[in-house]
């Protein structure tokens, strides 16, 4: 039976309403996203609706994962555009809480994945990963959903998920879609918005590069060295950017490699102006 479709606000409404709909069997998924919703989220919400009784869309823009110098003001907000687009995509119910509901005042414990959330993105964005991990954990703890779904292009988010889930004995499964891109290869991106028009020219480097260490590694390179100064090369081509980072790492503990025996993460985050991009390529993937 289908259920008339509703949004949720408090909490408390909305973890009674998934503890009804567990006690009636229906399995739940849960797609988490802080809105400005695109194709890629799209094509999670249709992954999930294939596989779940009841989808259920969560849209928080969470403070806790931004730094003091970071976007969170101007991070662009359209939910009525958002809910139509996720209804379009066959959501049953969505969970919208304001900042209040999710940290009342008093607010003081968090959630760390440690030696995960350090690298990478964590190196430039300290507190970010502490920020997601919380917010995932509280909505995971609120929805109740057998499985939750997250996007490979944020491929440390996915692997400090993954730990949390399984560290502290979460009964979710934890799906991780392949990134979409447009049609030249840029990862999509609720931040794209913010590129000029000459930077969106600028920005299909980025996966550009990455694909040069995946022919490099495809054509036999295995020293993750030669990798990275690939990926870099290809990334300074294009004056306008700056490199935040470069890596070759194994996949499911993110520390950097000398070799590539099996598989590694190839990935980088980019600033083109103010606008900080982030992409990845899995070598070896099979």
């Amino acid at each position: 039976m289908q259920l008339p479709f509703e949004i949720f606000r408090d909490p408390r409404a909305m973890r009674a309403k998934a503890e009804d709909l567990r006690r009636d069997g229906r399995r739940i998924a849960v797609v988490p996203t802080m809105g400005a919703l695109h194709d890629g989220h799209v094509a999670l919400l249709r992954a999930a609706r294939g596989k779940a009784d009841v989808v259920i869309l969560t849209i928080f823009v969470n403070p806790t994962q931004f730094g003091p110098q970071e976007d969170l003001s101007r991070y662009p907000r359209d939910e009525a555009g958002d809910i139509a687009k996720a209804r379009a995509a066959g959501i049953d119910l969505a969970f919208c809480p304001d900042a209040a509901a999710m940290y009342p005042p008093g607010s003081q414990t968090f959630v760390e994945v440690r030696a995960l959330q350090q690298p990478l993105c964590g190196a430039s964005r300290p507190g970010h990963f502490a920020g997601v991990a919380t917010v995932v954990a509280k909505l995971l703890n609120i929805v109740q959903p057998t499985r939750a779904y997250f996007g490979q292009k944020d491929a440390q988010q996915s692997v400090v998920i993954r730990r949390l889930v399984r560290d502290l004995n979460l009964p979710v499964e934890v799906i991780v879609a392949p990134t979409v891109r447009e049609a030249d290869g840029l990862a999509l991106s609720s931040r794209n918005s913010y590129l000029t028009p000459e930077q969106r020219a600028a920005a299909p480097v980025i996966y550009r590069a990455l694909t040069v260490a995946r022919e490099r590694f495809a054509a036999g390179e295995r020293d993750a060295g030669a990798l990275r100064e690939a990926i870099r090369g290809a990334l300074a081509t294009e004056p306008g950017l700056s490199i935040d980072y470069v890596s070759v790492a194994e996949p499911m503990t993110l520390r950097e490699l000398a070799r590539v025996e099996k598989t590694a993460l190839a990935s980088t985050a980019v600033r083109l102006g103010a606008t900080r991009l982030i992409d990845n390529l899995v070598l070896g993937a099979g």
